[in-house]
């Protein structure tokens, strides 16, 4: 938990500096000159890139005009809480986008997550990880899978924690049926979306090929909500090369977030459960909708 509140920290406080600098009217530009810092430092910890120290941040506030004592505080001790943020150890894999995501994941309430290409990293096996990294050609030493493989792991312990978050994945139907990693390793991963999908907190669905073309045809993309009503929903978007970056404007993800409602409408829900075991007994064959999987007789 001690990550996960660094995390909402760091977002609660890049939030609160964000509105006094507009407050106070002011560029960022211009605080950056008053600092007499880089613009970019500004930038960087507006966007929750970095933390900021209590040094800096006495002066910042004093700049925005923040004078009420208890306000400072609380300002202060939320820079104390978000220095030790989660997965910084793994910065020699990741990008700052998507070290920023694993932060939010790991802060997140709600996780909605739709996916066209490959099972999500939360609901991965220890084996499909490693299919899925081998794919990446050059990049894939085994040092580097190893560590890959190490931080996959460690993001699911979200999905064992008992205190009210929920997780919402719909999966295109190409997913369940690529096979990755050869048989035995794509009907365990299958055999693990089903055990996961009888969990009360997490909702796995699947759109099926039947439903033509459909709003997520764009490729994946992700929602994280947060149980403070003064954090905002973050959208982030995966594009063709795979990289996960930051959405834009909160109109931008109030569209993300009607799109996956969309699909929530158009996929299977109910059964998937019964489906992907059905699934894994073929290991992905080939032949038959996913509705007339589940009308099937047990085999």
């Amino acid at each position: 938990m001690a990550v996960t509140s660094a995390a909402l920290l760091r977002l609660r406080l890049r939030t609160e500096l964000r509105k006094a600098r507009m407050a106070a009217g002011l560029t960022q530009r211009e605080v950056a000159d008053r600092m007499e810092w880089s613009p970019s430092k500004l930038i960087r910890i507006e966007a929750g890139e970095v933390g900021i120290s209590v040094n800096d941040l006495r002066p910042l506030a004093a700049t925005y005009g923040i004078t009420d004592r208890r306000k400072l505080e609380e300002l202060l001790d939320m820079a104390r809480g978000s220095r030790r943020m989660p997965f910084t150890e793994y910065r020699d894999l990741y990008g700052k986008d998507f070290l920023q995501f694993l932060a939010l994941e790991s802060a997140a309430w709600i996780n909605r997550q739709y996916s066209s290409l490959a099972i999500p990293g939360l609901l991965q096996t220890e084996e499909y990880m490693r299919a899925v990294m081998q794919s990446f050609g050059k990049d894939a030493s085994e040092e580097r899978i190893e560590r890959g493989v190490e931080a996959r792991l460690a993001r699911q312990d979200l999905l064992e924690e008992s205190d009210g978050r929920e997780f919402f994945f719909i999966l295109d139907e190409s997913v369940v049926r690529r096979l990755t990693g050869g048989r035995g390793v794509m009907r365990t991963q299958l055999e693990h979306l089903a055990d996961l999908s009888t969990r009360d907190h997490i909702t796995i669905q699947i759109l099926p090929f039947s439903v033509g073309a459909h709003p997520g045809i764009h490729g994946p993309f992700t929602l994280f909500e947060f149980q403070a009503e003064e954090m905002e929903d973050t959208l982030f978007i995966e594009d063709s090369r795979g990289d996960t970056y930051p959405g834009g404007s909160a109109e931008e993800t109030r569209r993300y977030l009607e799109r996956f409602w969309e699909l929530e409408d158009l996929a299977l829900k109910d059964g998937v459960d019964v489906v992907l075991r059905r699934l894994a007994e073929r290991v992905v064959e080939g032949g038959g909708e996913l509705e007339d999987l589940l009308q099937q007789e047990p085999a």
